[in-house]
C-alpha cells in the first residue's frame, strides 16, 4: 500500500480532486473493499488509525452515525483514499505516475495532501477525526449554522454579509451561483431573507453541526494547530491548490499554514479550479465517493473533461480513458 513513489513521473494536464463532507453514504467503498487487498489493508489501517471501525460506519452505517462530523470525515478520507489506491492499481505500472496537480475541497484537502506525499494516509485518516471531533465540539460550545446560496454572483453574497448584523461570512465559493454563508443563526437567517429579496434563486439551511469555515471556528482552528505541530509533513511532490487562497502550494511550512487558515477561512473553490485550469489542466480526476466536484467543475470549466473514480466500474472506465492520455 505504498501511495508515495520515490521517483515519480508526472501525468501531465490531469489534476485528481477529492471531495469533501457531505458526499458520505453507507456502503461507499465496499465494492473496492471487497475486489482489491489492498484496499482491504488500507480500510483495516485506517480504522486502528482513526480508533473507530471505519469498515462496519463505511459499509454498514448506521446512517445517522455516518453523518456526524467526526464520523463523516475519517470515513470520507478513508474512502477516498480506498479508490485512489484502486485507481493506481487499475492504472499498472502507468499508475506510478502522480497527476499534476491535486485538490480537494475542504476535508478532501487532506486525501490530496495523501495524494501527492505530503501526509502519510494513516496520519491523514487520524488528522480529520481528530479535526471533526474539535469542529463538532465547537459547534456545540459556540453555536451557528450553515446556507446555501444559490442564483447570486460572489459580490452580491458578500455584500449582503456586511450589510447584516451579526457574524456572516461567505464560507464555500463553489461554483459561479453556488456560495454557502456560515455564521450566527441570526445573521445567517437574516442574510438569506436579504439574498431573497436580491433575487436569489434558493436559499438552503445546511444540517451542519456549526458554522464551518467562519471565524466561529477559531477553538477547532486553537486545538487543531496543537496537533499539527506534532504530526509530520513533508513537502508535497506535486502542486496541492489550497482552498483558502486557491493557489498551489507545496513546502511543508505553507502545508501546515493552509490547514490551519482553512479551518476559519473561506474555501475558494471555484477560485483554485480557474487557477488548475489556467495552469494546462484539461482533465479533472474526482476520485472517491459521488460526483459533487465534476459537477462543480463543469460549470467553473466547461472546457475541460471530467472523470470519476470512486467505484470497481467507473475506476476500470477511467484508467483506461488515463492510458489513452
Amino acid at each position: 500500500m505504498n501511495l508515495n513513489r520515490s521517483t515519480p513521473a508526472t501525468m501531465s494536464k490531469t489534476a485528481f480532486i477529492f471531495p469533501g463532507q457531505g458526499v458520505q453514504r453507507v456502503g461507499m467503498g465496499r465494492d473496492l473493499y471487497d475486489a482489491f487487498p489492498a484496499v482491504r489493508e488500507w480500510m483495516d489501517a485506517a480504522s486502528k488509525a482513526a480508533g473507530i471501525d471505519l469498515v462496519r460506519l463505511c459499509f454498514e452505517g448506521p446512517e445517522n452515525e455516518l453523518t456526524r462530523t467526526c464520523n463523516a470525515q475519517p470515513a470520507i478520507l478513508a474512502a477516498s483514499v480506498a479508490a485512489l489506491i484502486a485507481l493506481r492499481e487499475a492504472l499498472g505500472q502507468a499508475g506510478d505516475a502522480l497527476p499534476a496537480v491535486t485538490a480537494g475541497l475542504s476535508l478532501g484537502e487532506y486525501t490530496a495532501l495523501v495524494c501527492a506525499g505530503a501526509l502519510t494516509p494513516t496520519d491523514g485518516v487520524r488528522l480529520v477525526r481528530q479535526r471533526g471531533l474539535f469542529m463538532e465540539e465547537a459547534g456545540t460550545a459556540v453555536g451557528g449554522t450553515m446556507a446555501s446560496i444559490l442564483g447570486l454572483d460572489r459580490e452580491q453574497v458578500d455584500a449582503i454579509c456586511q450589510e447584516v448584523d451579526g457574524l456572516v461570512v461567505g464560507a464555500n465559493y463553489n461554483a459561479p451561483g453556488q456560495i454557502v454563508i456560515s455564521g450566527e443563526t441570526a445573521a445567517v437567517e437574516r442574510a438569506g431573507a436579504l439574498a431573497k429579496e436580491r433575487g436569489a434563486r434558493r436559499v438552503l439551511p445546511l444540517n451542519v453541526s456549526g458554522a464551518f469555515h467562519s471565524p466561529l471556528m477559531q477553538p477547532a482552528a486553537d486545538r487543531l494547530a496543537e496537533v499539527l505541530n506534532t504530526t509530520s509533513l513533508s513537502d508535497a511532490r506535486i502542486p496541492v491548490v489550497a482552498n483558502v487562497h486557491g493557489e498551489p502550494v507545496q513546502t511543508a511550512s505553507s502545508i501546515r499554514t493552509a490547514l490551519l487558515q482553512q479551518i476559519t477561512g473561506s474555501v475558494f473553490w471555484e477560485d483554485s479550479v480557474r487557477r488548475m485550469a489556467a495552469d494546462g489542466v484539461t482533465t479533472f480526476v474526482e476520485v472517491g465517493p459521488g460526483q459533487v466536484l465534476s459537477g462543480l467543475v463543469r460549470r467553473i470549466a466547461p472546457e475541460t473533461r471530467t472523470l470519476q473514480a470512486g467505484d470497481v466500474d467507473s475506476i476500470a472506465a477511467t484508467a483506461e480513458e488515463l492510458r489513452k492520455a
